[in-house]
């Protein structure tokens, strides 16, 4: 457990940073609070008896303010585009790791692009989309892989009963938009491809009780990025279940609400795996409630495994690539139901 060292949260006052400051107590870390709104940040700190440090991703002296004398940082603010490379560049100056909950690809695919040579030349660990986005998908691909090098496709399909979005999820998405333009992105063939034509509609037959659903195809996330950075699969395809597609794109859709007293709302998920190798498949699934609270325990779980050297290498690296995936998975049993089914011959 955390032994009381001090980890920045940046971003900590957000929907998930709220989450993932309350999970880092409970395993006995203690959390430093920080961003750049002020108020907002005292009276989180008041109210949980921590330390607040403000900072702001313009001035990069508050943020090695921010990360002084702390055991690690995990940012939380989004959007990522702009938050990920100061924050990085000031956990690179205080020698400290770095883990953030990312789901923009953009932003992902800007760390492992900029930062890999650098990261591994200094001997530092930095764990991009550690998170329900990213982390889980990645982990699930990488324990359905088992002793398979390589495999011909992977495909990660959501069921979410519903899906809606805080406002940092809003502003994140309209920040990729804007980036990406009119185009999509696609990971096919070994490579990415901007795409303008409409993600296809289809079906996927999710394991019981949810059964066979519409889902929209080629509904690329962050696993996308993170899973071909590791593994030798050149077709890597995200699904999302149609209902909560529509959800997070309608402008009027609320934002979640707390349903228990763990501050989570009633959404539900089902993220379900399967790689495929000539004709044979392997499969790994995940469920559990609420995409936003269950990031909380994924970053922490690493976070720990970093700290007590858990760890398979170093410089940036997926959530698959730098732990042992099953493990990491079993850990999380409090927080997930998780099914490695065995691998199974196409008909």
């Amino acid at each position: 457990m955390g032994s009381g060292r001090p980890v920045t949260v940046f971003g900590a006052y957000g929907h998930t940073g709220r989450f993932v400051v309350a999970e880092l107590a409970a395993r006995g870390f203690t959390p430093v609070l920080s961003g750049r709104n002020a108020q907002t940040l005292e009276e989180m700190a008041r109210a949980h008896g921590l330390e607040a440090r403000v900072a702001s991703v313009d001035d990069p002296a508050s943020l090695d303010r921010a990360l002084a004398g702390t055991a690690a940082v995990i940012n939380c603010a989004g959007p990522f585009a702009s938050t990920t490379g100061p924050v990085i560049e000031a956990a690179l100056r205080a020698r400290i790791p770095y883990l953030d909950v990312a789901a923009e690809l953009e932003a992902n695919l800007d760390t492992f692009a900029h930062y890999r040579e650098r990261a591994r030349d200094a001997g530092a660990v930095i764990v991009p989309a550690m998170a329900f986005f990213g982390g889980l998908g990645d982990l699930l691909t990488t324990a359905a892989m088992g002793d398979w090098t390589e495999a011909d496709e992977a495909h990660i399909a959501y069921a979410l009963s519903h899906w809606h979005p805080t406002a940092g999820t809003r502003l994140s998405g309209a920040v990729s938009r804007a980036r990406r333009g009119d185009h999509r992105l696609r990971y096919s063939g070994g490579r990415w491809q901007r795409r303008t034509d409409a993600a296809p509609t289809l079906e996927w037959t999710f394991p019981e009780p949810i059964g066979r659903r519409p889902v929209i195809g080629e509904f690329t996330m962050a696993d996308v990025v993170t899973v071909p950075q590791h593994l030798s699969i050149p077709e890597v395809t995200t699904y999302m279940s149609a209902g909560a597609a529509r959800d997070v794109a309608a402008p009027h859709t609320p934002a979640p609400t707390a349903t228990d007293e763990h501050g989570r709302s009633d959404q539900t998920f089902l993220v379900d795996v399967v790689v495929r190798s000539g004709g044979t498949e392997r499969r790994a699934t995940a469920g559990g409630q609420d995409i936003y609270a269950v990031t909380a325990p994924l970053v922490a779980e690493a976070l720990e495994r970093v700290l007590t050297g858990r760890t398979r290498t170093l410089g940036v690296a997926s959530a698959g690539e730098i732990f042992d995936a099953p493990d990491f998975l079993h850990a999380l049993a409090p927080h997930l139901t998780l099914d490695l089914h065995p691998q199974r011959r196409n008909s």
